[in-house]
């Protein structure tokens, strides 16, 4: 049979697996205890945070979206990086971009800070800074591309190529884009980390994270240590999650239906100074997506001309768009960078990284593509 489409992955993920009653759809175990057969006979399965069959289904669906051997399931997004850096000594180095997402920047830091690793903080998009990143010999490079909130793109298969050279593992934070729009592991990554709290997930109720690997041997040593800090997803989220992801490929369609609606009234307006987002033929990355991305997604920012005062006005004005944080949800979200999703960087590192008191970022969901484009007009209209 030839290789499954990403639709039937994704609806068919755990489908008729249920042995006993052979429910269509698999059942939730919420069992924290698994009995032994028999004296040091262990089963499958023993403790649920060590494994549990509806996490293992999460994650084994979302592994072969990503075109890699190995899933391991987390609580949060956050846990998922956590994650990741239990690969790294206090001599190993992380480089990371300096546009990162807030909390991963947080976490970075303030590890950083203990002696967990050594830290470069670096512009991606810079040869030289990466360069020089690179001749100080990384035990891991982490990739967040496109940028939150900036939509910048990151040469995913570059820098790969780069890493091998020097033995160094590429983590790439595919949040942005989900496994629809993007598969970093295709692109020479060894690891793709996910808030599945976003997209993945895609009704905003249920936070959790995963990390997936490109080889089986990454992922068992990932798997130990999720285990041992004790950060595995719980079964109910799971169970949840894995409902959301079997609308993922038709969702991100009418997320980026909508986006492109949204930009083009953005980007027409007197009162935007600029719009980020890959589709631009004017966008830096615009090429560079076309090349690695399957679509441009669905996650848009953008500045407007004039003050905070401004921002407020405009906020206030709309009437489909809710403030909020997050992303990735049926519903579409407003939020401003600099107070809110990245309100743990410091003012020199926002404006290092390019955010301005006047940027704002869009989460498009799914409600009428030209009722959202016809809100956001007359938002404008009153600035």
């Amino acid at each position: 049979m030839s290789k499954k489409n990403l639709s039937t992955i994704a609806v068919r993920g755990g489908i008729e697996n249920d042995g006993q009653y052979n429910a269509v759809v698999p059942p939730i175990y919420l069992s924290s205890t698994y009995a032994f057969e028999g004296f040091n006979q262990k089963g499958p399965y023993d403790y649920s945070r060590c494994g549990n069959p509806s996490r293992d289904i999460l994650a084994n669906t979302l592994a072969e979206l990503e075109q890699g051997e190995h899933g391991i399931v987390t609580a949060t997004g956050t846990a998922a990086i956590h994650l990741i850096c239990q690969l790294l000594k206090p001599e190993d180095l992380l480089v990371v971009p300096h546009d990162c997402y807030g909390g991963s920047y947080r976490l970075f830091i303030n590890l950083a800070a203990r002696g967990a690793f050594k830290l470069k903080v670096v512009d991606q998009t810079n040869s030289a800074e990466l360069d020089e990143a690179f001749a100080q010999n990384p035990k891991i490079v982490w990739v967040e591309s496109p940028s939150n909130p900036l939509l910048r793109i990151t040469d995913i298969a570059d820098i790969c190529q780069r890493a091998k050279q020097c033995n160094a593992l590429v983590a790439v934070d595919n949040t942005f884009l989900s496994p629809v729009l993007q598969q970093p592991l295709t692109l020479g990554a060894d690891i793709v980390v996910h808030s599945t709290t976003k997209y993945i997930n895609g009704h905003s109720d249920v936070v959790g994270g995963v990390v997936v690997t490109k080889t089986k041997e990454l992922g068992e040593e990932l798997a130990w240590w999720a285990n041992c800090i004790g950060i595995t997803g719980s079964a109910f989220d799971s169970y949840l999650t894995l409902r959301g992801v079997r609308t993922l490929v038709p969702r991100m369609k009418q997320h980026q239906e909508n986006s492109l609606k949204l930009v083009q009234v953005l980007d027409a307006h007197p009162a935007v100074k600029q719009v980020n987002h890959p589709s631009l033929a004017s966008h830096p990355g615009h090429e560079l997506a076309k090349k690695q991305q399957l679509g441009f997604g669905a996650m848009l920012s953008f500045e407007l001309k004039g003050g905070v005062d401004e921002v407020t006005q405009f906020i206030k004005a709309l009437e489909h768009f809710s403030l909020a944080e997050s992303l990735g949800g049926v519903e579409s979200l407003v939020c401003h960078p600099s107070t809110m999703t990245h309100a743990a960087m410091d003012e020199a590192a926002q404006l290092k990284a390019g955010i301005t008191q006047t940027l704002i970022r869009f989460s498009v969901g799914i409600e009428d593509g030209d009722e959202l484009a016809a809100d956001v007009k007359q938002a404008l209209d009153t600035l």
